[in-house]
């Protein structure tokens, strides 16, 4: 479905076409009274049906929009709403990712542009549901502790562009199962060979275990890059991942 933005303009909250019963107190959460439009220019993907509740793929595409400042990728229904809070500075508009889905639910991602325009897209996603409220497989298997923080990466050029893959080893804790406290990745910066930002991203605990995120950069940002993220714990992590190399690293916790 697609709202002309001028529709957007009045400052009144669309109705929403999945039908969400939390529509309206998410969207007050989240937009705070700025105009929102359903645009089909915001392309997300996830499948129809999750089959693992633990890790459902996601992939955000919004480079069909001008200035983008903000991608936010929430799900209406999830205890922990928001994922990922991602600011493409200087990056293309695009981000990929795991979440956790607690029931069936709307996912949903919403583009900020820089005229201050909230533009939306979603989809009804099914789960069997404890996404959020089951231990993850690290902490059943009791080895969490011993691979925290390690980093894979790689990164690969062509065709006017570098798509950047990394993950860490993370539990991700939600806080929601019993004994085991809140404690998961918060945020994340990638930055170019030079020590420019390129993107910066706020990270949520409906994230996957084992979190992993694909980011779009132009062909000409750089020949390595780095990646920097920090836990509620205090702790810190990161890695230097060349372009077009292909190889897999590793970084220990610093």
């Amino acid at each position: 479905m697609f709202v002309a933005p001028s529709a957007a303009m009045a400052g009144e909250l669309p109705a929403d076409p999945l039908g969400s019963p939390m529509w309206e107190y998410r969207a007050g959460q989240i937009f705070d009274g700025a105009p929102v439009v359903f645009d089909e220019a915001v392309s997300l993907s996830v499948p129809m049906i999750a089959e693992n509740q633990h890790a459902l793929p996601v992939t955000v595409d919004a480079r069909a929009l001008d200035s983008v400042e903000r991608i936010v990728l929430f799900a209406d229904l999830n205890p922990i709403p928001i994922a990922v809070d991602y600011r493409p500075l200087r990056a293309q508009a695009f981000v990929a990712t795991r979440i956790k889905l607690d029931q069936r639910t709307p996912v949903r991602a919403a583009v900020l542009t820089s005229d201050g325009v909230w533009h939306m897209s979603g989809e009804w996603v099914d789960a069997a549901g404890g996404g959020c409220s089951a231990p993850p497989v690290s902490r059943v298997k009791g080895d969490w502790a011993d691979h925290l923080g390690e980093m894979r990466g790689a990164a690969w050029a062509g065709q006017g562009e570098t798509r950047i893959r990394f993950g860490f080893r993370h539990p991700m804790d939600t806080g929601l199962v019993e004994n085991i406290p809140a404690y998961n990745i918060d945020t994340l910066s990638l930055a170019d060979d030079a020590g420019v930002v390129l993107g910066e991203m706020t990270i949520y605990g409906s994230v996957s275990e084992d979190p992993a995120f694909t980011l779009v950069v132009g062909a000409s940002a750089g020949r390595a890059f780095r990646i920097s993220a920090h836990d509620s714990g205090g702790l810190e992590f990161g890695g230097t991942i060349g372009a077009s190399n292909g190889r897999r690293l590793a970084a220990a916790v610093q």
